[in-house]
Order: C-alpha cells, then sequence, then structure tokens
C-alpha cells in the first residue's frame, strides 16, 4: 500500500514537472506567433534574409569580409529560407528558440526548488517584453538565449549528477551557442561563479575546466577572425549609467510601475534563495556587468548581445515569490497546508497574468511595421507606387541597396545607377559601385533620380568619407532639387529633378 501512494505521488510530481515546463513554453510560443508577420523588414533582418538566401559557397565567400560572427546562425538560415523565402519563416526559428528558453527557464526553477517555481519563472519570462521582442526578429538572440538557458540547464544537471557524459554535452551546446553568437563566452564567467557560491568538490572543477577550455578552443578561430572585421560594431558608443538602467527596466516584467517594483521586490527576496541565486545572480549580473565595463574601453555593448542574461531575472523573481508563499503556508493547520500550497500557485499564475495586461500596449506597440528602426517594406511600397520604367535610383550609402534587394519587384522599373558588380558576384553584401569619374559621368545624362539613403546622412548634409558616396550627396545636392520624400526611421526615398539652370547648360553642352 506504501508503494503504491509513493508511485502516485512520483507520477503527480512527474506530471507537474511537465506541466511547468510545457505551460510557459506554449505561452511564449502564441506569444511570439501573435502578429508575427508585420509587413515588412527591417535592416539586420534583411540582411539575414539576403544571405540566408545565397549558396553555400557564396555565404562562405561573404564571412570572409563580413559577418564572420553570424556565419552559423546564416547556414542555418539557409536551410530554413530553402523551405520557403518569406518574413514569417524568417522569424520562426526566434519565435522557437525563445519558447525553448522560456522552457528551459521553467526546467531550472523545477530542479533548483520544485514544479511551482519552475511554473511561475517559465511564464515570468514568457511576458517580458524584451523576450517577446527578440522572439520576433530575424537575428540569433533568441537562439542563443535557447542555447545558454540550455546550457545553465546542463551545468546545474553535471554538478547534482557528475559524469564526464554530461561535461560533453554541456561543452557541446556552449560551443555551438558561442559559434551562434561570440560574446556568450561571458557566460563561462557566470557559470564560473555559480560553481563558487556553490562550494562544488574539486572534481567539478576539473570536469568545467575541461569543458570551458573545449568552448575556448572552438571559439578562437571565430575570434581571430572576428576581429579583423571590427569596423562592423564601430557605431556601438561607449555605454554609460542610462543604459544600465534601462537594461535593468528591459529585464524586468513591467518596464516601469506596481508589476516593476513588485518583480524588483521578489528578485531582492530571491537573494536569499540559497541554490536557485547562486545560479540565476551570476547568469543575470555578470555577463551585462563584464561587457559594460569592457566597452568602456572599446564599446562592444548593446542590450541584444546579452539578452541571454535575461534568464536569470524570472528565476530570481520566482525563488522570492517561492519564500513569500511558503512563509504564508507555514502558518496555516497542517491539514490544509496542501491546499494553501496550490492556492498560492494559482495566485501565482494569476499575477503573471495581470503583469501580462499590463503589458499588453508595449506588445501591440512591438507588433507595429514603424517600432523597429525602419520598414523596408514601407519604403518598397512607396518606391513600387513612384519609381518610373528607367528611372535612376541612388543607395545612400550603398548599404541601404538591402531595400532593392530585399525587395526586388518594387525596384525591377528602376535602373541602380552606380552599381558595377552584384554582392553575390563580388563576395559583399550590397556589391561593389562605380569610380567617383565615371559615377559623375552617368548622372549627368538623367534629369530625374531618386534617392534611397540613410535619414541622417542626407538630413545633416555632412559629406561621406567614401569618394563615390560623396559624389552622389554633392551632385544631387548642387545640380538636383528635392520634390518628394518618404522617410521611415532611418532610411528615406527622395526624388530629385534636376534644376532649371543646371539643365540648360547640360542640353547646351550636349548640342
Amino acid at each position: 500500500m506504501l508503494s503504491e501512494d509513493t508511485g502516485r505521488a512520483n507520477r503527480r510530481w512527474v506530471r507537474a514537472e511537465v506541466v511547468a515546463v510545457a505551460v510557459p513554453a506554449a505561452v511564449m510560443l502564441a506569444i511570439g506567433l501573435w502578429g508575427l508577420d508585420r509587413g515588412g523588414m527591417w535592416g539586420d533582418e534583411s540582411v539575414t534574409f539576403l544571405v540566408g538566401r545565397r549558396t553555400v559557397p557564396q555565404i562562405w565567400q561573404l564571412l570572409h569580409g563580413l559577418d564572420a560572427v553570424h556565419g552559423l546562425y546564416y547556414l542555418f538560415m539557409h536551410v530554413v529560407l530553402a523551405v520557403d523565402p518569406s518574413e514569417v519563416v524568417l522569424r520562426l526559428p526566434s519565435v522557437c528558440g525563445a519558447a525553448a528558453t522560456a522552457g528551459l527557464v521553467a526546467a531550472l526553477g523545477v530542479r533548483l526548488v520544485r514544479p511551482r517555481v519552475g511554473l511561475w519563472a517559465g511564464l515570468l519570462y514568457a511576458v517580458t517584453p524584451l523576450a517577446g521582442h527578440y522572439a520576433q526578429e530575424g537575428r540569433s538572440y533568441a537562439l542563443v538565449a535557447a542555447g545558454v538557458a540550455g546550457a545553465t540547464l546542463l551545468l546545474v544537471r553535471a554538478v547534482e549528477e557528475p559524469s564526464r557524459r554530461g561535461w560533453w554535452w554541456y561543452a557541446g551546446l556552449l560551443a555551438v551557442t558561442c559559434l551562434l553568437h561570440e560574446l556568450v563566452a561571458l557566460v563561462l564567467c557566470a557559470h564560473a561563479l555559480t560553481l563558487a557560491l556553490l562550494r562544488v568538490p574539486r572534481e567539478v572543477w576539473l570536469g568545467w575546466g575541461r569543458a570551458a577550455g573545449l568552448v575556448g578552443a572552438v571559439l578562437l578561430p571565430l575570434v581571430w577572425v572576428s576581429q579583423k572585421q571590427s569596423a562592423q560594431v564601430g557605431w556601438l558608443v561607449t555605454p554609460g549609467w542610462d543604459q544600465a538602467g534601462q537594461l535593468v527596466q528591459d529585464f524586468a516584467v513591467g518596464p516601469e510601475g506596481a508589476v516593476f517594483w513588485v518583480s524588483l521586490g521578489l528578485m531582492v527576496l530571491g537573494l536569499g534563495a540559497g541554490r536557485p541565486a547562486a545560479v540565476a545572480l551570476p547568469l543575470l549580473v555578470l555577463p551585462p556587468a563584464l561587457l559594460i565595463a569592457v566597452s568602456q574601453i572599446r564599446p562592444l555593448y548593446h542590450e541584444r548581445y546579452v539578452l541571454y542574461a535575461l534568464a536569470g531575472a524570472p528565476l530570481l523573481a520566482a525563488a522570492g515569490a517561492e519564500w513569500v508563499v511558503s512563509a504564508l503556508v507555514q502558518f496555516r493547520p497542517s491539514g490544509h497546508r496542501l491546499r494553501y500550497g496550490r492556492l498560492g500557485t494559482l495566485t501565482g499564475v494569476l499575477a503573471v497574468a495581470l503583469a501580462f495586461v499590463q503589458c499588453l500596449p508595449l506588445y501591440r506597440q512591438d507588433r507595429t511595421p514603424g517600432h523597429r528602426p525602419e520598414n523596408l517594406g514601407a519604403v518598397a511600397a512607396r518606391a513600387a507606387r513612384d519609381i518610373r520604367p528607367g528611372d535612376p535610383v541612388l543607395f545612400l550609402p550603398s548599404n541601404w541597396r538591402l531595400t532593392a534587394l530585399t525587395y526586388p519587384k518594387a525596384f525591377r522599373r528602376a535602373r541602380d545607377i552606380a552599381l558595377r558588380e552584384s554582392g553575390p558576384r563580388s563576395g559583399t553584401l550590397s556589391g561593389i559601385e562605380t569610380t567617383p569619374a565615371e559615377l559623375r559621368r552617368r548622372l549627368a545624362d538623367v534629369d530625374r533620380v531618386w534617392v534611397v539613403g540613410q535619414s541622417r546622412v542626407l538630413r545633416s548634409g555632412l559629406l561621406p568619407a567614401d569618394p563615390t558616396e560623396r559624389v552622389k550627396l554633392a551632385v544631387v545636392e548642387e545640380q538636383f532639387i528635392a520634390r518628394e520624400r518618404y522617410v521611415s526611421g532611418r532610411v528615406t526615398i527622395l526624388l530629385y529633378v534636376r534644376r532649371p539652370a543646371v539643365s540648360a547648360a547640360v542640353a547646351a553642352s550636349n548640342a
């Protein structure tokens, strides 16, 4: 009889564990799929779309000079986009990655404490607006977050059940995740601090050390190549207290108001939770802190590079909520503690649901096409409507040719007047342009020209460093007048028509 009761209790416990992991994953999946087709890609997504649709040799050629840090992701997306080259399919891996992360965060809570803590932690991750934002980005960051959460779970298992195979699984997953984005290597520091806080024996340190060494050996070639391409992150600035404060808000379920302060208070209570805090706190704090510190010397910081650290916040908050519920249940009669425990579980789920309701305006705004830095789909739609057959078009700077490459049908009637060699043929992203002298000659024969350019450059009038880019801006400003303008964030499309006096001079010289 005792054995039968024990068996039923074990089955109930296993069902509770499965529910605790599956529900957050399903919720995150639903949030990620909601409004997934925004009706337009922005710049970084268009890069994924274009590179992923090239052949493997073309991708390999591109990586020698550009974006080596995203090479594995582009090869993966090459396989994904072969199924259907659409915006929805472009973002589906990120949705799945976010759902996996929510489930893995829940699994960590289950293993470190109990099923209800895992359920709360996974749901908190799923309803955090930052997680929902990157779940709908056609970039690698949601997949990276899943890889780190999985590696952290494998670390916990390896500590509890030391085995050589467990450390190999940990090293393999973390190495692949580092190849998706090399700044994941910072999580090794967080995991080392976790082992120190847990006071693990020497054998565990040796197993982790071998795994970390393998990860480093795999990552070193990528670091060596990416250092040569460091100009790609030249746009990053030195982060200050404003960026640190913004990250705190982004990592909270609600970025302001009562939900923010309640979640922050629960995280503070979770600091005394022992093993959960030893895992969650280093993951939450150390990678962002180290990256911000390094960026004081060489700017490398952006919140998306440390998105994976977000997993620590819901774990701490859930551990704090468990402390509150356990303290309340402790003072109940022993015969009613199970009932009050279940009521506490349900209350926590309802609290997460209320937090999600408060964040609904943020979610709705995030799903509008104009909420990203630009909407290349809207720019392309304007071009398709207004460009006449044979109209010349200039891209300023040339990397905004991404607009035409991503939406080629919209520019099929236009003539790319500056292009000399296409991107796939030249092994570049947006192609190689003609010489400044040849471009001047080509522009002398046209009376109207469309410019798709960076809004800041066109607005400021500052001359770019590249000679061909300077010619573009100088000629249109000196010889043409802007007639029509459409702005979408960082991108502006302008129609320039030749000034009357210049037109007469050109006609006289041709006569």
